[in-house]
């Protein structure tokens, strides 16, 4: 049997489970998605030892410790995804509310319903938090998933998948809601690529840019984008001074490794002889290399010289690009540029500047005064994410289990008809 037939089978089975969790009903789903939170917590020792043994094999193979980062778990770590599971269990359910009612002319009444997507299938590389994200927020909306990690950590991947399932079946529902193929082949990506009746109805993949490239290249069903990060902070003339600072820092170095990252720096020539110097010293101090433009460098001697590929560049690591701009209209284009439509900061006290920027900024989330790092399902209150969403269509921004329905129409009438009946 090939790799494509068995993922139909998959699909199959992940359809028929989907059905019986829409069927169920919301507490049903509250029930196993705190139990999947128990079962996580649960089996905490068995998925760290797994975790510790996959981390030390990516030092092994030379990763980097920015990537290696990316994949580790520790409790605290691991406490917050069960904790995640748990916020979305308390999520106001997003399937079977009425979105919008309206009452034609002629007496129809007609209402827009929240339904699930269906079965959705979501690929993604490194993070082993990912499984239980995706897991819970397409079991939060009464969806089906089948989820394809990356090969570094596919038996944490299995392992937290396993707790989840473990949940479904407490709480009396079907584990096939939720599957992960049994192993890391490649092959499994094409066959889930290549299905479109009886696959997927929907795919999302969340990585690097040569893989969405690849998934939306290859897919035949839709797919909902989670592109790289290249994001902004952008430090105005009217900006205090001690917000600058802690913003940038923290957008930054929180976690370099994440796609909310920053990854350039912006500062107005205006306010840049003062404040650069300041900010650049703190990050360097936290172990930040930066690359700047002529102007950045004239007042930060010993700084590395920019190229044009900096400037397009999601390091996912300890290195940021700064650049001086001559106000508002240059850092706009300079992100239109460069930018990828994720997430772009302004730091100011001025609040016509800052409607401005929040107006022509065209990203997926901008933000005023505010670090890049709450570009965030969980800060959003949406209790986690699949992603950061950049496309234009269907969902932008954290892509939380609201964003996992579509919708029906219920149209209620009194008897009305289009025609002259009887003729």
């Amino acid at each position: 049997m090939t790799h494509r037939d068995r993922f139909a089978a998959l699909a199959a089975n992940g359809r028929a489970a989907r059905r019986a969790l829409e069927a169920a009903g919301p507490d049903a789903r509250s029930a196993a998605l705190r139990a999947g939170a128990a079962q996580i917590r649960a089996n905490a020792c068995a998925i760290l030892g797994i975790n510790a043994r996959e981390t030390d094999a990516a030092r092994e193979r030379g990763q980097t410790g920015a990537f290696v980062d990316r994949l580790s778990l520790d409790g605290p770590r691991l406490e917050a995804i069960a904790a995640g599971v748990e916020a979305i269990a308390g999520l106001p359910d997003p399937v079977g509310g009425e979105r919008r009612r309206w009452t034609r002319p002629n007496g129809l009444e007609i209402s827009e319903i929240s339904v699930p997507i269906g079965l959705i299938g979501v690929i993604f590389e490194s993070r082993p938090n990912v499984t239980a994200d995706a897991a819970a927020l397409c079991l939060r909306a009464g969806n089906g998933v089948i989820l394809r990690g990356g090969s570094e950590t596919s038996g944490t991947s299995a392992a937290l998948a396993d707790a989840m399932r473990a949940g479904l079946a407490a709480a009396g529902l079907p584990q096939d809601a939720i599957q992960t193929p049994p192993d890391a082949d490649r092959a499994w990506v094409t066959a889930m690529l290549s299905l479109d009746e009886g696959g997927c109805d929907l795919v999302i993949p969340r990585g690097g840019k040569n893989l969405v490239a690849h998934v939306r290249q290859h897919a035949r069903v839709p797919v909902l984008s989670h592109l790289d990060g290249v994001c902004h902070v952008y430090v105005h003339a009217g900006a205090d001074p001690d917000k600058a600072l802690r913003i940038t820092l923290d957008s930054k170095m929180r976690r370099t490794g994440v796609c909310n990252a920053a990854e350039t720096l912006l500062i107005d020539a205006a306010c840049a002889p003062d404040l650069l110097p300041v900010i650049a010293g703190a990050l360097a101090g936290a172990g930040c290399a930066l690359r700047g433009d002529a102007a950045a460098r004239a007042l930060v001697p010993g700084m590395q010289a920019a190229t044009e590929e900096d400037w397009n560049t999601e390091y996912l690591d300890a290195i940021m690009s700064v650049r001086v701009v001559d106000g508002m209209d240059h850092a706009l284009a300079h992100i239109a540029a460069h930018g990828s439509g994720h997430t772009d900061a302004i730091v100011t006290e001025d609040a016509h500047a800052a409607a401005r920027f929040l107006a022509g900024v065209d990203s997926a989330v901008a933000l005023h005064n505010a670090a890049t790092g709450f570009s965030d399902g969980g800060e959003f209150g949406f209790g986690g994410e699949i992603g950061i969403a950049t496309g234009r269509l269907h969902a932008r921004g954290p892509v939380g289990a609201a964003q996992l329905t579509t919708h029906r129409y219920i149209v209620r009438g009194d008897g009305q008809v289009r025609g002259s009946w009887p003729r």
